[in-house]
């Protein structure tokens, strides 16, 4: 089989293609062929170096993929050859909280992840594809997708008619206005591209604003809320849009700190927290648990994951020269 691995030195142009045995189930094992992985930003940082923790040479990156169930170890119970899978991200993390699970692991680094033609998981990381969902959507749900159900509705319980700030069009933010518009909440949707916000318009979101035309967005969330502040924010700017992420929540309300696309320098002042009566918590996407209750409600809910666009698994170079553009709406996947 054939699968991509990083090199001596970081860089996309340093990945290269190894050809290896297929691996063989060991015992509470499952073993898949890839179907479908996806990007995500994190992705891109690892391959070039540029992840907070380096990495090291020989891993298989990409941490998002489905498959289908070639064949199982002994003592696997739940999955039988032919079955439609999703690997969740993290391994080892089934439930709870992530520090009563001290063994967990993320796919993609250290873990080595799915730009690979064959991969083994557990049996437990494992969870059915949505009947509803075809793999290359199914592989956009184990990182975007979980992150921004653990944030709204594992953790955030989210309402109908709550108020939702979204930062950004990426894939965590627009899994993040499908939820929301799903429960019945009320979106608004920050981008500085106006041809972004439309679509985020079409996908149900009932604000948008520019936030190069108004840099100021924070007072226009106060305003379109009716001076209340948004209930939720999904916050992936990082600390140069954290000031205003405090500005713009309502008294109790809650932001969930997810990514740093906006830079990561900048400083945060702790009386802004204390004067919103904010609860501020940092999600690390979730546990499999999230990943198969998000299973169900988009079997329920027929939910459909956007899907900017698609590339060869060997066209890698190109789908993550593409997301790195920052071009793109939703997520970007690869066929196998």
């Amino acid at each position: 089989m054939r699968q991509v691995r990083i090199g001596a030195s970081y860089g996309v142009d340093n990945l290269h293609v190894d050809e290896t045995d297929i691996p063989t189930p060991g015992p509470g094992e499952v073993l898949i062929k890839v179907k479908a992985a996806s990007l995500n930003y994190r992705d891109w940082e690892i391959v070039n170096g540029e992840y907070h923790t380096n990495y090291s040479q020989g891993v298989v990156p990409i941490s998002d993929g489905a498959g289908q169930v070639i064949d199982v170890g002994p003592d696997v119970t739940e999955f039988h050859s032919g079955d439609r899978v999703v690997a969740s991200f993290w391994q080892d993390w089934n439930s709870g909280e992530l520090g009563q699970s001290p063994t967990a692991r993320t796919v993609g680094g250290p873990i080595d992840g799915l730009l690979s033609e064959y991969r083994v998981f557990p049996e437990q990381s494992l969870v059915r594809i949505p009947e509803v969902l075809n793999f290359e959507q199914a592989a956009t749900l184990p990182c975007a997708a979980v992150t921004a159900w653990q944030s709204l509705v594992t953790k955030g319980h989210l309402n109908s008619g709550d108020w939702v700030l979204i930062q950004g069009t990426g894939g965590v933010s627009i899994f993040a206005l499908q939820i929301a518009c799903m429960h019945g909440a009320r979106a608004i949707v920050l981008s500085s591209s106006d041809r972004k916000l439309d679509i985020a318009r079409q996908h149900g979101a009932i604000a948008q604003i520019n936030y190069q035309s108004t840099p100021d967005w924070a007072q226009k969330v106060r305003d379109i809320t009716g001076g209340q502040g948004v209930d939720h924010i999904v916050e992936v700017g990082g600390p140069e849009t954290f000031a205003q992420s405090l500005a713009s929540v309502s008294v109790g309300g809650q932001i969930n700190v997810i990514g740093y696309v906006g830079g990561k320098q900048g400083s945060v002042n702790p009386l802004q927290i204390l004067q919103a009566h904010a609860l501020v918590r940092g999600i690390a996407a979730g546990p499999t648990s999230s990943l198969r209750a998000l299973c169900k409600s988009i079997e329920a809910n027929h939910l459909v994951p956007v899907i900017d666009s698609a590339y060869h698994w060997l066209d890698y170079k190109e789908a993550l020269a593409h997301l790195q553009s920052g071009k793109h709406f939703g997520k970007i996947v690869l066929k196998f």
